[in-house]
């Protein structure tokens, strides 16, 4: 598809990342502190640096609806400021919330919010979002994935999120931040689709495939 499709804009923007996080508060319910240290799918991170993660995101999501330019440094293992897996998920939820509340609050157009500089890169808010649509559902699916429930990411979400993958994840980004796309049928769920262009085999542990 080329994305014109009149189901959904190519850029679906707050809408977007609206759906991306309710998917996501449904695999936070599953972490328990006994998973703290357990493997997440991505290389070299237990559960409590994947949330320290996906924490760190969701601040620099926040910071640019702020107005303030964002930088764009190499994946490292996140910091976690000594909190625990349980004290990560709620400041998660707190911040899905205002994050949510604050796009949502101010989004008339591209033109009135105005760009946001992304690692010196002029990026508008519709972009921006649907990254972080992007960003927060598939690793929604890794939190699941680690805590050992097969979880797939709902096939109208997941199906919208493949009309942009391919604009949002390019050649430079593997293998740093995305492992290489795996080989997968095309008559495989959207979900499984967009997994296996982001380098995800499936729920099991142990699967590690870069952030």
């Amino acid at each position: 598809m080329d994305g014109t499709s009149p189901r959904v804009t190519p850029w679906g923007g707050v809408e977007l990342l609206e759906r991306a996080l309710g998917y996501t508060r449904g695999s936070l319910a599953l972490v328990t502190p006994a998973l703290e240290h357990a493997p997440s799918p991505c290389a070299g991170w237990d559960l409590r640096d994947l949330l320290a993660h996906m924490d760190d995101s969701l601040t620099s999501l926040h910071e640019a609806g702020s107005g303030r330019a964002v930088a764009v440094g190499p994946l490292s293992t996140p910091r976690r400021r000594h909190r625990s897996s349980g004290e990560l998920v709620e400041d998660l939820r707190g911040r899905a919330c205002t994050l949510l509340a604050e796009w949502t609050l101010d989004w008339v157009s591209d033109h009135a919010r105005g760009n946001v500089v992304v690692g010196g890169r002029q990026i508008t808010p519709r972009v921006l979002t649907s990254a972080g649509a992007l960003e927060v559902a598939v690793h929604g699916w890794d939190v699941a994935a680690t805590c050992g429930v097969d979880r797939p990411i709902p096939d109208s979400l997941a199906s919208d999120l493949l009309l942009l993958a391919p604009r949002l994840v390019t050649p430079e980004d593997r293998p740093a931040r995305f492992a290489p796309a795996l080989a997968v049928a095309d008559t495989a769920s959207a979900s499984r689709r967009l997994l296996a262009y982001l380098g995800r085999k499936g729920p099991a542990r142990g699967n590690r495939p870069a952030a």
